[in-house]
């Protein structure tokens, strides 16, 4: 989830996009630059420092195994003195936006993970990867392909790890999920049911969530949790996507899709249908197959992930922090010099479903091939 940072001196829309530029157009698998084996934790800076930043990632890191919050990026000042009291961060680590190549020559930082609102994603991504520092990425990667292309070259010519942050995939009773689908344990997939969304409001017309061009509207912010499911629980890439998008509160979300329905068409005649919107709570993953079916429900909460299967089996919730979990999950895959769970084709695939909703919705629900 991306945060909003901007300098009071301007509203967080202008600063946004006027720091900002998209790029062009691989995906990278295990890094080049590999950390040593060594007891120190991998020192990760935080690019953005909104809500999730604050209530979620920088707690996490205190949880972790292999990791410490060891750098901010941020284009407000005034939150520079609390997040260095809080944390213990010194000068030489606080970066802004315009900074943040200067990286490059600070040691105590292996990761930079990006948090700022999607549409200037690809802006910060590739500044870090280009001061070759690894690139944690959260969802959704970019705007579109070629931004997303355009990170995972930026990683790949700089030999460092991309992963995006889909702490999902981390997630044990999602990772269940995955598996049924591959050992076939119910039988092949047929149909898979999902939703992600919430009954909220953003007031302020400041909100990065009500502006097209920094990746507001449902459909980016929550949507590609479904998307991202669908694909995930089959196993499987669509051949054909269709979808609508549409908003009820006008004085809110007339320039951004509030609500957005889908069904993506698999190999074999597999079918997923997915919801997603600002008004309307939902949290769902049903699977059915051949010979039996699952769920989860809840299956994308910070916490309380539970399912049952048809034959009876329970998932419990796994306990432990999610966010924790997933960086620490990164970080042995930088030291061990593999791939990571979610590199940054994970990113690009669903994209190109969030693109395709979008050419679907424009042309009257018509099926768009992939």
């Amino acid at each position: 989830m991306p945060d909003d940072l901007a300098p009071r001196t301007s509203s967080r829309r202008t600063f946004l996009k006027q720091a900002g530029s998209a790029l062009a157009i691989g995906a990278v698998g295990a890094p080049a630059v590999l950390l040593p084996r060594r007891q120190a934790p991998v020192g990760v800076a935080l690019c953005g420092l909104g809500t999730y930043s604050t209530t979620q990632l920088a707690p996490a890191l205190q949880d972790t195994e292999h990791c410490a919050l060891r750098g901010i990026v941020t284009g407000s000042p005034e939150k520079i003195p609390r997040w260095q009291r809080q944390y213990d961060i010194p000068d030489r680590n606080v970066y802004s936006y315009e900074t943040l190549p200067d990286i490059a020559n600070n040691d105590d930082i292996d990761v930079v993970y990006i948090v700022t609102p999607p549409g200037v994603h690809a802006r910060d991504a590739i500044k870090a990867a280009d001061a070759g520092k690894h690139v944690w990425c959260e969802k959704p990667m970019a705007m579109d392909e070629a931004e997303c292309q355009s990170i995972m070259d930026a990683a790949d010519r700089n030999g460092v790890q991309l992963t995006v942050g889909y702490r999902l995939q981390h997630e044990p009773n999602n990772r269940t999920i995955m598996r049924y689908a591959r050992e076939q344990t119910y039988g092949a997939v047929t149909t898979v049911r999902t939703g992600a969304g919430y009954s909220g409001a953003h007031p302020d017309p400041d909100d990065w969530r009500r502006d097209p061009d920094l990746g507001g509207g449902a459909l980016y912010d929550m949507g590609v949790y479904p998307i991202n499911a669908a694909r995930y629980a089959t196993g499987m890439e669509p051949i054909a996507v269709k979808g609508r998008l549409w908003s009820e509160r006008d004085e809110m979300y007339s320039e951004v899709p509030e609500f957005a329905t889908f069904e993506l068409r698999f190999p074999d005649g597999i079918t997923a249908r997915g919801e997603t919107s600002f008004g309307k709570a939902t949290n769902y993953l049903d699977v059915e197959c051949t010979d039996g079916s699952y769920q989860l429900r809840p299956f994308q909460t910070y916490s309380g992930v539970r399912g049952r299967t048809s034959d009876g089996t329970r998932l419990p919730p796994a306990g432990g922090d999610q966010q924790a979990r997933q960086m620490d999950n990164d970080a042995r895959a930088l030291r061990d010099g593999t791939a990571p769970i979610v590199p940054g084709s994970e990113g690009l695939a669903d994209i190109q479903i969030v693109r395709a909703i979008m050419k679907s919705s424009e042309s009257g629900e018509a099926w768009v091939k992939m």
